[in-house]
């Protein structure tokens, strides 16, 4: 009985770190495909158009604004525009996203799977990324040259040469954008190097992006927005939320499973021993003492029960960071992986609250001591 106990605790403990590392993991995987395209908050002209055609604003001010804000950790100016890839055999709709490295290396470069990134020289640099599935519905790959048609009055074609093929495996940006350099887009609109289509800004803490994005709106001009990541995903970070309540039901449950068995190995355990604690009693023993004895054994059992848990739930987190034994389908789950993100914080936590549950559920079964008469324990067959 009590290796069922052990066994619990530590399968318990297991599948809780596990289950918080591969959800930590997945949410801030996600998370980060998310904020390389749109970063934390996008700051951009007030319109009531919903087209990519844009009013441009000035960068240098603004973006010097921004930055004297605590809170802002690095800002990047951007530009889009619509276009027709069109090749030998395809073509297809795109926007042309234009960024800049100015003020630091894009969070792009962390979704490269192939070739290589975009290259800043003096001038506007013809090199683009496409998606993986923009990539092989045009059948390009790194090194080819595409036709990008721009309608405007009067129309414009460029010629651009894929430099990487980038994957983020979520379909809102990878069927849609195409990464270049933001001059050339400025060239498009016929702007001058101080203007851009808008700001995206990265906060030092993302889980004070609503404050700081509060104090941010109130000091920009009454015809700029300023737009929160999670306001133009929402669906994805409802998504992220909705795993995070099922992943805390399911907690529970192991938890309850995990001290119901303890509670019922220690019953067991005193049960068993009945005629012992009797004779105990008779030769001047207190409950107390009786008592202890049988929580120091179950506290024996806890902390072996946790350091098995550790030991799995952990190696297995370890084995699969590692070696990526586990794969997984991007088109289902947006990653070719399942992802391990690792938290001490919440390591420790979940071993305080593992220790602190099962030690509750040893004391429960032992005030039934006090109510063993030495007489009757010593009958009790």
């Amino acid at each position: 009985m009590t290796k069922i106990a052990i066994i619990s605790i530590a399968m318990g403990l297991a599948v809780m770190l596990v289950s918080f590392a591969i959800l930590e993991g997945f949410r801030n995987e996600i998370q980060s495909k998310i904020f390389s395209f749109g970063a934390h908050l996008q700051v951009s002209k007030y319109d009531t158009n919903n087209s990519l055609q844009v009013e441009p604003i000035g960068a240098p001010k603004l973006v010097q604004q921004l930055k004297n804000n605590p809170q802002v950790k690095s800002t990047q100016s951007f530009a889009r525009k619509a276009a027709i890839i069109k090749t030998k055999e395809e073509v297809l709709g795109v926007v042309l996203k234009g960024i800049d490295e100015k003020n630091g290396p894009s969070t792009m470069r962390q979704n490269l799977v192939a070739g290589k990134f975009l290259s800043f020289p003096d001038t506007a640099s013809n090199d683009i990324l496409l998606s993986r599935k923009v990539a092989d519905k045009l059948r390009l790959k790194p090194g080819d040259d595409a036709l990008f048609y721009f309608i405007q009055n009067p129309p414009r074609v460029r010629k651009f040469t894929v430099s990487g093929i980038y994957q983020t495996g979520l379909d809102e940006f990878d069927e849609v954008y195409v990464i270049g350099d933001l001059r050339q887009v400025q060239e498009l609109y016929s702007w001058p190097d101080s203007l851009v289509g808008g700001v995206e800004v990265v906060l030092k803490d993302f889980n004070r992006l609503d404050p700081v994005a509060d104090t941010l709106y109130e000091n920009l001009r009454y015809d700029l927005k300023l737009d929160k990541i999670t306001d133009q995903y929402a669906q994805l970070f409802d998504w992220l939320q909705l795993l995070n309540r099922n992943v805390v039901i399911f907690l529970i449950l192991i938890i309850f499973v995990a001290t119901f068995n303890m509670v019922a190995t220690i019953f067991i355990m005193i049960l068993e021993r009945t005629n012992m604690i009797g004779v105990l009693k008779a030769i001047g023993a207190t409950d107390n003492q009786i008592r202890s004895m049988f929580f120091f054994r179950g506290l024996s059992l806890t902390v072996r029960g946790i350091f098995y848990g550790n030991l799995v739930g952990l190696g297995f987190c370890a084995i699969q960071y590692f070696f990526h034994p586990i794969p997984l389908d991007p088109e289902n789950y947006y990653m070719d992986r399942v992802p391990i993100y690792w938290d001490l914080f919440i390591i420790v936590v979940l071993n305080a609250a593992t220790f602190l549950t099962s030690l509750m559920a040893v004391l429960i079964p032992t005030y039934l001591i006090s109510r063993i008469k030495p007489v009757t324990a010593i009958k009790f067959d």
